[in-house]
């Protein structure tokens, strides 16, 4: 159906890639569209697939998915893709580092097929598949530097630096609202108009950004 939520699942071990597939195409609303065993394979397949969710493997041989998941935000395009990293290993520096280049989130290969679902999901919704101190974590210990802030937040309203400050730190749209005195939907609005006015895709590019920037302290 066409309101399915696509996905590429992009990993060396063609056995993982099989039981990813069969995982998820049985779940209503989710459809695989196609597998890649390798980054420059991942790379094409995003191109000609257009999927809406990428599980990106992160150690393979050849281009390695850190590497893949630069090159497919470096190349703009009008169909919106999250890419979801997936690691063997918690808090990984590679991980960091595709999270940087735009990956909404880490998963870990042993997770459950209910959290790989629950996973595609959140990512498509554009939510961050990482606890807010494990996102915290990753950005201050492996990218600790800072840069100058750019002009374009400077164009923000004092509300709207308040709800970018409030989703940095990992808070919902309902904890949101209840801490600004407004509804669920003036979040939203919000949120909208900080992505647009900083170019991000994303609640996790968000974060990223207030880290880069020392813009929590």
């Amino acid at each position: 159906m066409s309101d399915d939520i696509t996905v590429l699942v992009v990993d060396d071990q063609e056995l993982f890639r099989a039981g990813v597939a069969v995982i998820l195409n049985a779940q209503p609303g989710i459809r695989v569209v196609g597998e890649a065993g390798d980054g420059a394979d991942a790379v094409s397949l995003v191109e000609e697939l257009r999927p809406d969710v990428v599980l990106m493997d992160l150690r393979m041989p050849g281009m390695d998915g850190v590497e893949a998941t630069r090159l497919i935000y470096a190349t703009a395009s009008p169909h919106p893709v999250r890419v979801l990293v997936l690691t063997t290993f918690n808090l990984d520096d590679r991980a960091a580092t595709a999270i940087r280049h735009g990956a909404s989130g880490f998963l870990l290969k042993d997770t459950t097929p209910a959290q790989l679902t629950d996973a595609v999901r959140s990512v498509h919704a554009g939510n961050a598949v990482l606890a807010p101190a494990d996102l915290s974590a990753l950005l201050t210990t492996r990218f600790p530097e800072r840069t100058p802030v750019p002009d374009a937040y400077l164009t923000l309203t004092d509300k709207e630096r308040a709800v970018f400050r409030a989703v940095a730190r990992g808070m919902s749209n309902a904890e949101i609202a209840a801490e600004i005195f407004a509804g669920e939907s003036t979040v939203k609005t919000h949120v909208g108009a900080i992505l647009r006015k900083l170019s991000l895709r994303d609640r996790v590019q968000i974060a990223v950004f207030a880290h880069e920037h020392g813009l929590l302290s």
